[in-house]
């Protein structure tokens, strides 16, 4: 039974940015003694309703009531004061300083007017000692391990008196054993009556540690719910915004919704040959668990998941942006290892990044330099371009693609995110890749770009030739992938849950495997008038 009164209510919150709403009659409830976690794909306001609440966001419209009591914090030492403290995802703290001096840095004791080092020293120690842990304080916090640290950042986080920890994905860098210990730590916490709001992108790690949920979507609470009364299934169906499988009790709104059961995976992959790159117990430590994938030329092998499932780590250790600590590769049947990109690039393998703007393009640059950088970059700076070459090249693929520019030479930052996104996928097929890698390639861009893109792409991979590239496909959105991929890949938190040929999987089935929930109905096919129609 919840306690009469939260500890801490967000109501009716509203914040926008020039073009954008970011929140909108968004809301909150924390009660004492409970761990209650925060859900939403990308995008859809957790991040803003956290900023808000710690005081690095003014909402527009909305309240914030500590105990009953309207508050307006307007910095996290504002909020800190409060009793409402934050852990972050990175541990934003001082590698070169102890572990003491992290755990009160900026509210050191002091005597006389200078620090007072055996006190803050001992009151770290005691601290740590009432977390069960046992430290040396006077150690330098970059000897610790990642999970050591970040439990110092959770020790300073508790320092402050705080009656409220905000934990915002603590567990993105950590192994299976150190989220282990976090989640001890957080069950000690909540009994001794600590409000606890966790924010992950886990499912499992949500139904291990969780009392109640509230699901966010585009900017708004979706709902609030017991965790005991909201299956996987259910859970993912809300996050994404499709119906769900059956009757939740949805503590802020009293509705629920239901839909008839989902359709399991396929019997067995079709035949497809050798394939021209294999990975094989593929992983990295706190990114991705060992993983096998087989990519075939003239195919398009989609890439399923939540946010958080590893589909952009799995991108990255393809491209060598990541280095594996776990697994091979082969490459046509030769095995190659990849120390940088340029070893994935020299292989014939692209990525066009799911960051656009800090990954993809060099805004102060042309259309034309943008297309030829990865071209000049494999093919060394002895070997120039010359500026014939540059601008055949460039106006080549702005005919191919239909990309909508005054001039070549025109600055990339001033065409439009469907054009950027044109003039990088440019780039990477100007080195006539045997493996293009697109990680969201569609995000952020109008309808019809979207399809121009994936249309091109679906046409190069399908050559009559037989020698079209293969393509991996990540996109969050589901229909997308379910229309130009011939198999598919599924992962949910950070392994893979299962490979599907084209046709054995609808839109409904696939967040069936993605919640890690066995499927009673018959297998619905991708060329099914409903699916047709989730793809159009």
């Amino acid at each position: 039974m919840k306690p009469a009164q939260a500890v801490l209510e967000l109501t009716g919150i509203h914040k926008s940015f020039p073009g954008v709403k970011a929140l909108s009659d968004a809301g909150l409830r924390l009660y004492p003694g409970e761990v209650h976690t925060l859900m939403g794909q990308n995008g859809a306001g957790k991040s803003s309703l956290i900023k808000v609440l710690t005081g690095l966001y003014t909402p527009e419209r909305g309240e914030i009531r500590l105990d009953g009591r309207i508050v307006r914090p307007r910095s996290t030492r504002e909020a800190q004061a409060l009793g409402i403290s934050t852990v972050y995802q990175e541990v934003n703290l001082c590698p070169n300083l102890s572990v003491a001096e992290n755990i009160f840095i900026g509210r050191h004791p002091r005597r006389w007017g200078r620090i007072d080092w055996p006190a803050m020293e001992g009151q770290a120690a005691a601290l740590l000692a009432d977390m069960e842990l046992t430290l040396d304080v006077r150690a330098p916090l970059h000897s610790l391990p990642l999970s050591l640290q970040q439990m110092v950042a959770i020790a300073r986080a508790l320092s402050t008196q705080a009656r409220v920890l905000i934990l915002d994905e603590p567990t993105s860098s950590l192994d299976e054993a150190a989220v282990q210990s976090l989640f001890a730590l957080l069950r000690r916490l909540r009994a001794q009556g600590m409000a606890i709001l966790f924010v992950t992108h886990f499912l499992d790690q949500t139904y291990a540690i969780s009392d109640r949920i509230t699901v966010m979507r585009q900017g708004e609470r979706e709902g609030e719910y017991p965790c005991s009364a909201l299956s996987r299934l259910a859970l993912v169906n809300k996050m994404v915004g499709a119906p769900a499988p059956e009757p939740c009790e949805d503590l802020s709104t009293e509705r629920g919704s239901t839909a008839p059961p989902p359709a399991p995976p396929a019997a067995s992959p079709q035949e497809r040959g050798e394939a021209w790159l294999q990975a094989r117990g593929l992983g990295r430590r706190g990114a991705l668990q060992p993983l096998d994938l087989d990519l075939h030329r003239g195919e398009v092998l989609g890439l399923c998941g939540l946010l958080g499932s590893g589909r952009t780590e799995t991108a990255r250790l393809l491209f060598g942006a990541d280095p594996a600590d776990s697994g091979s590769l082969s490459v046509a049947g030769q095995r190659l290892r990849l120390r940088s990109p340029r070893d994935a690039i020299a292989a014939g393998i692209a990525f066009c990044s799911e960051d656009r703007k800090h990954e993809g393009a060099i805004l102060a640059l042309s259309v034309r330099e943008n297309i030829v950088l990865a071209l000049q970059a494999r093919a060394g700076l002895r070997r120039v371009l010359s500026a014939a070459q540059e601008r055949e090249l460039a106006e080549g693929f702005v005919r191919s693609l239909g990309i909508k520019t005054a001039s070549i030479d025109t600055p990339i930052g001033l065409l439009s995110g469907g054009n950027q996104q044109k003039a990088l996928l440019a780039r990477w097929l100007a080195t006539d890749p045997a493996l293009l890698i697109l990680d969201e390639p569609t995000r952020g861009i109008d309808v019809r770009a979207k399809e121009e893109i994936m249309d091109h792409v679906t046409a190069l991979s399908r050559r009559p030739d037989g020698q079209g590239m293969a393509v991996l496909f990540i996109s969050s959105e589901l229909p997308e992938v379910l229309r130009c991929s011939d198999q598919l890949l599924v992962l949910r938190d950070r392994r893979a849950s299962g490979e599907y040929r084209r046709g054995s999987l609808d839109e409904r089935s696939v967040l069936a495997v993605i919640a890690g929930t066995d499927a009673t109905a018959p297998p619905a096919a991708l060329h099914t008038p409903a699916a047709l129609e989730l793809a159009a």
